[in-house]
């Protein structure tokens, strides 16, 4: 079943590869079919098997020859990878096709906020409705924790964005990372979002410094480091593992 989870997943990051090109892109990520960039040949469905087809290409168009990114196979291998991870870990209830659906958004934004550093209304909007409603048949998770989490999620980081804003003058973190972190909060709840926040930050702290100061150094301007991807790293390691590792937290805090 692991394995059948795991070609699923395979086919899903597919999928997440046509969002993460076209959305950015304002394009239709229904019309039309897979298509090489560079001859804008269509790709034949024996070329469009997740990994194995790039493999057996050599990463590169049947058609033109031109070397397609590496991106494609590691978006699918990653989303197959966490879809059998998280069957692994909560098996077939119906916490698995929304947490599955969270973490398949959660690939799509970083990706795509890595490259162009947006992260387009129709994930972070669109996923704080869908996990709005989608509370309303978890067994686990309330009505009311997504709404505060929305709530929280959306108000925290304008806080603060605001007051970066009021204080340096200029703008610090874009609306887009704000409505992440709501989107965040309607499918992790108030947890969620203090989690996500916190080991994001410490996360985009640690690589971001080092990275900042080499490319600044090295272009002459200041280098902006995108969030979202800390944030949706952040709110991953907060479905795996959050509650564990908030709970062994807090014993060491007593102990100590």
């Amino acid at each position: 079943m692991g394995f059948i989870v795991f070609l699923f997943g395979a086919i899903v990051g597919s999928f997440l590869n046509v969002c993460i090109y076209r959305l950015p892109r304002e394009k239709s990520i229904i019309f039309p079919r897979s298509f090489c960039p560079s001859c804008e040949k269509p790709i034949k469905f024996y070329d469009n098997i997740p990994i194995i087809s790039y493999l057996y290409l050599m990463g590169k168009c049947r058609h033109c020859g031109v070397r397609f990114s590496v991106k494609y196979p590691i978006v699918e291998f990653i989303t197959a990878s966490l879809f059998t991870l998280l069957f692994l870990t909560i098996g077939l209830t119906i916490e698995l096709p929304v947490l599955l659906f969270f973490v398949s958004i959660l690939i799509v934004i970083s990706f795509i906020d890595l490259e162009f550093q947006i992260i387009p209304d129709i994930l972070s909007l669109g996923g704080i409705v869908a996990g709005f409603l989608l509370s309303f048949v978890r067994t686990n998770f309330s009505v009311l924790n997504s709404v505060y989490g929305i709530f929280l999620g959306g108000g925290i980081l304008f806080a603060i964005a605001y007051g970066y804003q009021l204080l340096r003058k200029k703008e610090g973190m874009g609306g887009g990372d704000i409505k992440l972190l709501g989107m965040i909060g309607s499918f992790c709840g108030i947890k969620g979002v203090v989690f996500s926040l916190m080991l994001g930050s410490l996360i985009g702290t640690i690589v971001g410094i080092p990275l900042m100061f080499i490319k600044g150094k090295k272009e002459g301007v200041g280098y902006a480091i995108p969030f979202g991807p800390f944030l949706s790293l952040g709110a991953l390691i907060f479905v795996f593992a959050g509650d564990r590792i908030i709970y062994e937290f807090i014993a060491f805090l007593v102990r100590k």
